[in-house]
């Protein structure tokens, strides 16, 4: 009988490499991001169950990207050589960045701040992609995370992974935000029974959800303006 969870207990379509690759690395929780960092965990610690210890532990990944060798060290599974890979896999995207953690958060207080920071990302998408931003107390941009890719409904948008997410990075509120690849920004019922069902599950669990922005490569439309948030 085995005694512990593994990655290859999961379902193919769960596991994080494969996720990684059918949906890229944006669609990867901060947990299956630290999995692939580690790469294996140790005699009865599943590389899941690790990750996600550091996540309870310091939070988000800039907690642990801010943590010490000594703090990492005295999380179970994490030994000299797996707090030497964290620390050198994060080195690395600083590096890359330059200014990590040095540039003020963006402050989120309308709309179009939302259309700001997401167009990039959604413009010419052939398939509707489904962000979450996650802000802090003073509604300043923590990430944008991709949730999912393909059509609005529960099979591909569930609260779980949304809030999932938003958990980790201890955040205080969420706004939504996904493209209409037809350029038309109009909400459709499936659109707003799935924002009433997000709104429903923040409450239970204490995040506020401050909007649902629909984006086109030219429009965007605030379900909260509609009041149908």
């Amino acid at each position: 009988m085995k005694d512990s969870f593994t990655v290859h207990d999961l379902p193919l379509s769960e596991r994080p490499r494969e996720r990684l690759l059918k949906l890229g690395s944006e669609a990867l929780s901060a947990q299956e991001v630290l999995a692939l960092m580690l790469g294996r965990g140790t005699r009865g610690e599943s590389v899941m169950v690790i990750s996600q210890k550091l996540i309870s532990r310091f939070g988000n990944l800039r907690g642990v990207a801010e943590a010490s060798i000594q703090e990492l060290k005295e999380v179970k599974g994490i030994g000299p050589a797996k707090a030497a890979q964290i620390k050198a896999a994060l080195e690395f995207s600083r590096r890359l960045d330059g200014k990590v953690g040095e540039e003020p958060r963006p402050v989120i207080k309308s709309p179009e701040d939302v259309a700001v920071q997401v167009r990039s990302r959604l413009k010419r998408k052939k398939k509707e992609h489904f962000l979450l931003l996650c802000l802090d107390t003073r509604n300043r941009l923590i990430d944008v995370c991709s949730i999912s890719v393909g059509s609005l409904d529960t099979s591909v948008v569930h609260p779980r992974e949304v809030f999932r997410e938003a958990i980790s990075y201890c955040a205080s509120s969420v706004i939504f935000a996904h493209n209409h690849p037809s350029g038309d920004p109009e909400p459709s019922r499936e659109d707003i029974e799935l924002t009433g069902r997000l709104v429903k599950a923040g409450e239970i669990i204490g995040i506020d959800v401050l909007d649902h922005i629909i984006v086109c490569d030219d429009s965007h439309l605030s379900l909260k303006a509609r009041s149908l948030l």
